[in-house]
């Protein structure tokens, strides 16, 4: 396609070369590059493609576009686009190589420090319930249709979200539900579409530091820039944060909590425990109104339910298909239920950070559990000061913690095990340490007790065990399976 067509709707300097030149493909990778391409010349953390331009002209493309002179090209038969910013061209670019394809979708995006995985799933089995056929892009992976793709990142860089999208259209699919990273809207990775719905659920000090935000203003800022690129802006009324994250915003807006002046509200909580399950039941009220049930427990269900809600609303889903979906929907890794005893419950969960960690054991102390049996083990190579947290967190919140290994990386498992146990002696919890992570899991099981709520954290929808540079197949539902059947 020409290059003019790529280049619609950015400002930009042709230094070298002609704008009528046809391009045969987009690249950013200098591995892939192909006769004829155009090569986005993007600066990263650790490699700058503005250092690869002499070679890539040499290996036959036809358009580079930069964002600093390269000078190594000149001469030499090939056009340089210059703009401001390669990530933000970049998005721009991709969207019109793939035909524009989100304005073939409507396009759902979902921001703030937690939530959004539950909430794009719950999206998802909703309007699927009432018909709608539905892409999703997350933290644990995309699906179109009936193929599931392995994430590496919360939102893929833009010309991966294009092709994804292009992929979706293909597949016959009208909506996409997508998770929008901080990361992704400071990197301008969500640029050259409109989301028709920007959704805010929270926001929490986090991602910040090296390679991340400079600071939680900036991290702030960055889930705002949403509110810019959205049609309808749903945003969390009860998060103190909301009006500064929706300052300029250029969209409709409408709020959802448990307060009075939410527009969409939750009345009435009510927490439901059956053997093996817990869950929280609740009114909704204001813009619908409906009885719902959430098959996940806390507070922190009802926000996420909510939400879901919200949007589903204006895609006119009716009470019985929100409350039916809401009822079936299950999210890998998130407080997932995993049904093992009649006397005791045991789930799984993501959370890998005190912060995540003592949400998680607060409110599954609100069912008044028997015991509250805490297992988990923290990574290597990451913040020691993490482990000391997590330990103090269990030691304070649940009555019993099993330390174990999660993926120590190139540490040693014991010497993380070790960090752990330094925070846990801050407190009077009791402990046992189980290195092995399924003999750990074992141990929890074989010692349930009536009336037990059993967690593992911090693996969630993992599948793998990270050791010495290696990913081993580890997935907690299978060890779990193996070891009922080695009971029976």
């Amino acid at each position: 396609m020409k290059l003019t067509d790529l280049l619609e709707g950015l400002s930009y300097t042709c230094t070298q070369g002609d704008v009528e030149t046809e391009v045969s493909q987009v690249v950013y990778d200098s591995r892939k590059v192909t006769e004829g391409c155009l090569f986005l010349c993007i600066q990263g953390a650790n490699f700058d493609g503005h250092a690869f331009a002499e070679d890539v002209a040499e290996r036959g493309a036809r358009v580079l576009v930069v964002s600093k002179p390269v000078p190594g090209v000149a001469g030499r038969p090939v056009t340089v686009i210059q703009v401001e910013d390669t990530r933000y061209a970049m998005a721009f670019i991709s969207a019109a190589y793939f035909g524009h394809p989100a304005r073939k979708l409507k396009v759902i995006g979902i921001t703030g420090t937690k939530g959004k995985t539950t909430t794009t799933y719950l999206v998802k089995s909703i309007l699927e319930n009432a018909g709608h056929k539905v892409g999703l892009v997350g933290t644990i992976e995309v699906i179109i249709g009936d193929t599931h793709i392995h994430a590496d990142n919360t939102t893929p860089e833009s010309y991966l979200l294009q092709e994804y999208f292009a992929r979706m259209v293909k597949a016959g699919l009208d909506t996409v539900v997508m998770e929008v990273s901080s990361q992704a809207l400071m990197l301008h990775r969500t640029q050259g579409f409109q989301f028709d719905y920007g959704i805010f659920t929270n926001l929490e000090p986090d991602h910040i530091g090296p390679n991340e935000h400079a600071s939680f203003e900036e991290y702030l800022a960055c889930k705002g820039r949403l509110f810019r690129q959205c049609r309808v802006g749903i945003v969390n009324g009860d998060d103190s944060h909301w009006k500064k994250v929706v300052e300029g915003h250029t969209c409709e807006l409408e709020s959802f909590g448990l307060g009075e002046d939410c527009m969409l509200r939750a009345e009435d909580l009510r927490l439901v425990r059956k053997p093996g399950e817990l869950g929280v039941a609740f009114r909704v009220k204001g813009l619908l109104e409906l009885e719902a049930e959430v098959r996940t427990p806390g507070r922190f269900s009802v926000y996420n339910a909510l939400a879901a809600i919200a949007i589903c609303r204006h895609f006119g889903v009716g009470e019985r298909d929100i409350e039916r979906a809401l009822l079936t929907a299950r999210v890998k890794g998130r407080i997932e239920l995993v049904k093992v005893s009649e006397d005791f419950t045991l789930l799984i969960d993501y959370a890998h950070n005190a912060m995540a960690l003592e949400s998680l054991l607060a409110t599954l102390r609100e069912y008044e559990p028997h015991r509250l049996v805490c297992l988990f083990g923290c990574g290597g190579n990451r913040s020691r000061q993490r482990r000391f947290e997590m330990g103090e967190v269990s030691g304070r919140l649940a009555d019993f913690t099993v330390i174990t290994s999660d993926n120590p990386r190139f540490e040693e498992p014991q010497a993380i095990m070790d960090d752990i146990r330094t925070g846990m002696e801050k407190t009077d919890g009791s402990y046992i340490e189980i290195c092995d992570r399924k003999e750990a899991i074992r141990y929890v099981i074989e010692h349930g007790e009536p009336g037990d709520i059993i967690v593992l954290a911090g693996k969630g929808h993992e599948d793998y065990q990270e050791i010495k540079g290696v990913k081993y197949p580890m997935d907690e539902r299978v060890l779990i399976q193996e070891i009922l059947e080695e009971r029976r």
